[in-house]
């Protein structure tokens, strides 16, 4: 499972009928209603600033907010991207069930995103590439790895991070407004479908960074109350153990915890997270999240330059100390104070309870939240569930946007102007929300552990072949085209038939026999990671030198030996009053257009344009599709060459220091919790 998934399940609305407390509030109070409404102004009017301050009618502009971001609005949509509120559920819910564990997950990523910062972003930065499907088509060339990737990737996408999100904030919204789950769905989709579609990358970044703040500050209250409610950190230690349901399944260990539950690294064999997995198998797709998916690439690659690049990895790796705190801690202590709901071990109670057989963990958070605090407060967590829902929502669909924008359709009209890709960028966003919407029954359907199933494969199965093409590519100047496909290919074939087996064969519940095969059973998902990371590695390194060595243009400022490599080809492109690394311009991005069929299209949209209404003129504004009238002939020159891999040597020597101290709390953290 990588680092950003989290099992999700569909709690029900209804209290439990074995509640011995005051149930929790159909509906919220006033308090709570104005609270919401601050929320959602708050992010309308940073939403429109971002939207004024950006210019948003170029590619730099709309799909990498121009590249001009410092690092504190970058470091925290990097934390807001990943912390959706499928994190919130489902941490929450792996801590009350599981223990501790699952942090490892966020703690894996201190250490991935840093590995982003400081080796794989000079090298993304060094080839001038927009999205990562187009950094493989340069590397590699050809065009099966791109679009290949293209398609796993919006799969991906679509099928997991959006499903799972947009299902656990609209469960959060229906406990807490009593709402159809439909209405709620609509509603988050439309008002994130709204400033993406508008704002582009930019209003995203700046967005995230508020939500950052409110997601931080409402957990953190949260947090609080948990605590004086249990009676401090030291209770959680004594209490959770005791955390027992009062009915269960008797002979079994249904609804007890896991005598491991205050350690990470546990058993490598009999365990649920076993401790050579956690630091080998679970690193992989880790990787692949931290270091290549465009969601998370996107957000750096807006950075100013390199240094403020690797100061956003920063501030997103101290962050990712706090979900520990914010949201497993909170989930153990759910099960401490509502054992018999929370930690119900009978299957028939927990039906009562969740409608989920399986177990009722995942309304650990929503349970505290409903039950705890006072009128306003729970309006604030309302809105910090949907800050994380929309932070992480509007930065899929931003990221699917640019990828199918610039790697699919850029392939299928070859001669499509600036214009057009812009419009295309919006409209795909809405067929995003429409498919989500559409999915939804789907995700409903996910009980009883098979959502879980579903993550833990597309996480484990599909992710490691990835992370190898792009080590390997990023890494070993010898990697070819033919090695790198074949190698992903054999990858997703072997992963995909594991897929397939844990869905013929389920993980077995606490009251049930294991009868599956011996290679289902004994070789951890986490195992199986290390497995299929070793074989990819294998046929990509046999095939790529079996064949023929990669081109020179294919290594040129495309690896780490070769990033600080003088730019050759279209060099005239480029600014010519500097020396240093110039970010790309708009003709760099669109090396298929010719400077006269810029101008033509620059001149027919002015003169189309001159008369057109107000009401055009400033749906075109809010859409950031203006254009200016005549005296736009030619083609914007390129803009300053922000993207520079040059460092001043203070602020370099800064962040590295940085750098020592981070890695040393992650590796802290480890150890003390090992």
């Amino acid at each position: 499972m990588a680092a950003t998934e989290h099992p999700v399940s569909s709690p029900s609305p209804s209290p439990s009928p074995t509640a011995e407390d005051t149930p929790a509030p159909t509906t919220l109070a006033i308090t709570d209603i104005v609270v919401l409404v601050i929320y959602f102004l708050l992010v309308l009017a940073v939403g429109l600033w971002s939207m004024w301050k950006t210019k948003r009618s170029t590619v730099d502009g709309y799909f990498l907010a121009g590249k001009n971001m410092t690092w504190w609005p970058v470091g925290a949509s990097l934390f807001a991207s990943n912390v959706g509120s499928g994190h919130f559920i489902g941490l929450a819910g792996s801590g009350a069930a599981a223990g501790i564990a699952s942090t490892a997950y966020e703690w894996n990523g201190m250490l991935m995103v840093l590995l982003l910062g400081w080796l794989f972003l000079p090298i993304y930065v060094a080839s001038r590439v927009t999205t990562m499907p187009e950094y493989l088509q340069k590397r590699f060339g050809g065009k099966r790895i791109q679009l290949f990737l293209c398609v796993l990737y919006l799969f991906i996408y679509i099928f997991t991070k959006i499903s799972v999100d947009m299902y656990a904030g609209a469960v959060f919204i229906q406990q807490a407004l009593q709402w159809d789950i439909y209405l709620a769905v609509f509603l988050l989709l439309g008002i994130t479908a709204v400033y993406t579609v508008a704002g582009g990358l930019a209003a995203v970044i700046y967005t995230d960074a508020v939500q950052t703040l409110i997601m931080v500050i409402g957990a953190l209250i949260l947090m609080g109350f948990s605590f004086a409610e249990v009676g401090g950190f030291q209770a959680v230690l004594d209490k959770y153990p005791q955390a027992i349901p009062s009915i269960r399944v008797p002979n079994t260990t249904c609804g007890i915890p896991r005598e491991d539950a205050f350690h990470i690294f546990r058993h490598p064999v009999t365990s649920d997270l076993p401790w050579p997995g956690v630091i080998l198998g679970m690193s992989i797709p880790s990787m692949w999240y931290w270091c290549s998916d465009q969601v998370i690439v996107q957000r750096s690659l807006a950075s100013k330059n390199i240094v403020h690049a690797k100061g956003g990895s920063l501030l997103a790796a101290y962050l990712k100390v706090l979900p520990f705190f914010m949201m497993v801690i909170p989930g153990m202590i759910s099960r401490i104070l509502y054992p018999d709901e929370v930690g119900c071990g009978d299957p028939a109670v927990c039906e009562q309870v969740c409608g989920n057989p399986v177990g009722c963990s995942d309304i650990a958070y929503v349970k505290l939240v409903m039950e705890l605090l006072p009128a306003g407060l729970r309006g604030l967590m309302m809105a910090v569930m949907l800050a994380a829902l929309m932070s992480s929502l509007t930065s899929i669909f931003n990221s699917s946007s640019t990828i199918f924008t610039m790697d699919l359709w850029r392939n299928i009209r070859r001669t499509a102007t600036e214009w057009e890709l812009m419009i295309v960028g919006r409209v795909f966003v809405l067929v995003l929300v429409v498919v989500s919407v559409l999915w939804i029954p789907l995700v409903q359907a996910s009980q009883g552990g098979q959502l879980f199933i579903y993550i833990q494969s597309i996480s484990m199965y599909l992710q490691p072949p990835i992370t190898v093409v792009f080590f390997t590519g990023c890494f070993w100047k010898r990697t070819n085209e033919k090695g790198a496909f074949w190698g992903l290919i054999a990858g997703m074939v072997v992963g995909c038939t594991r897929m397939i087996l844990d869905f013929v064969y389920p993980t077995p519940q606490c009251y049930e026999s294991d009868s599956r095969p011996d290679v289902i059973k004994y070789v951890h998902y986490l195992y199986f990671s290390i497995i299929l990371t070793v074989l990819t590695l294998i046929v990509v390194v046999c095939v790529s030198l079996a064949t023929e060595k990669p081109r020179p243009e294919q290594i040129s400022r495309l690896t780490w030996y070769t990033r600080f490599d003088p730019v050759i080809e279209d060099a005239t492109q480029y600014s010519t009053d500097t020396g240093n690394d110039a970010c790309p311009s708009k003709d760099d991005i669109y090396p298929i257009h010719t400077q006269a069929q810029i101008n033509a299209d620059s001149s027919g949209s002015a003169s189309s344009n001159a008369g057109s209404s107000k009401l055009m003129s400033a749906l075109f504004w809010i859409c950031g599709m203006e254009k200016q009238k005549g005296e736009k002939a030619e083609c914007p020159p390129p803009e300053a060459p922000t993207c520079s891999l040059e460092e001043d040597p203070c602020t370099r020597h800064m962040v590295n220091a940085n750098l020592i101290v981070c890695v040393s709390v992650a590796v802290f953290l480890f150890a003390y919790w090992a």
